[in-house]
């Protein structure tokens, strides 16, 4: 926060730009992460998305909850198989996710965002056929063979269909979406669904002006660990050639590149865990993560 008037004066002076340039547009926000579970980070973040809302702005949140996920399985002792370092989601595992991410996380950032001044609703990606979801199938690399293999993760899913129905009524009646990424099959079954990948394709779906992608790092680094304010997608495809970017960012920058290349206007990854980063990206010339686009 600036110290003098004249200096706050100047900075929203410099937002009204921006505040002119997202009205009435929609921007969806990914959130999760271990900063869910911080009651100061938790509280900023409510402030800011019901700030949006309030300057004309429509927000959506999309939520993960894997901290609260894995802490819920220890407490009721559900032992879980790993293959890989992939988690499979078993029948009462699922069971729990959903409880755990369309019940007490769903709830609670919903909560946040209302105490703040905003109105928001809790769904999942169930409520009104929001997401209709395939059974995940990956593949992987055995790390002794060399050789690559298909397996079933159980009832773990990716999107196939979104429904934007409920979210633009809600979007209407200026009340803020906050979505827990589950979905269900043309069966009926429920299937967890990536909180990234789902938001990618709400955003994508929505025509969303920014996807915004809150992390536990900064955006997308070279290979001097300097951020890269501003990247296309075919700059982004052969920084994974090349190797710059890899690990758990690749799975990032593709969502993004799937969100831009559906229609969304740019994707951006950053730090979650700085303070107002979210107002930072959106109504400033420098914002502090990586902007994507076509």
């Amino acid at each position: 926060m600036s110290d003098t008037p004249r200096d706050n004066i100047a900075l929203l002076s410099g937002a009204l730009p921006f505040l002119k340039r997202y009205d009435d547009q929609i921007v969806v926000v990914k959130y999760g992460g271990h900063a869910m579970g911080e009651e100061d980070t938790a509280f900023r973040f409510g402030c800011d998305i019901a700030l949006l809302e309030q300057v004309g702005v429509n927000p959506v949140v999309v939520h993960g909850g894997g901290p609260q996920i894995n802490a819920m399985l220890k407490q009721l002792d559900v032992q879980s198989t790993f293959i890989q370092g992939l988690r499979v989601t078993d029948e009462r595992t699922v069971d729990i996710v959903e409880m755990v991410l369309a019940g007490s996380v769903n709830k609670q950032v919903a909560e946040a965002i209302t105490r703040a001044g905003a109105i928001a609703v809790g769904i999942s990606g169930k409520d009104g056929n929001l997401i209709t979801a395939r059974r995940a199938l990956r593949r992987l690399r055995d790390p002794q063979t060399g050789e690559e293999r298909e397996i079933d993760l159980g009832f773990v899913g990716e999107p196939e269909r979104v429904d934007t129905k409920v979210l633009q009524l809600l979007i209407g009646a200026d009340i803020v979406p906050v979505v827990a990424p589950v979905g269900v099959d043309s069966t009926g079954q429920t299937l967890n669904i990536n909180a990234d990948t789902a938001a990618g394709a709400i955003a994508g779906a929505l025509k969303a002006a920014r996807l915004l992608m809150l992390t536990d790092v900064p955006g997308v680094l070279d290979g001097n660990k300097n951020l890269i304010p501003e990247m296309t997608v075919a700059e982004v495809r052969e920084g994974i050639a090349s190797g710059m970017i890899s690990g758990g960012m690749i799975p990032k920058v593709e969502t993004c590149i799937e969100a831009v290349e559906q229609g969304v206007e740019g994707a951006v990854i950053l730090d979650g865990r700085v303070p107002h980063a979210v107002l930072a990206e959106l109504f400033t010339d420098a914002g502090p993560g990586t902007l994507i686009k076509r």
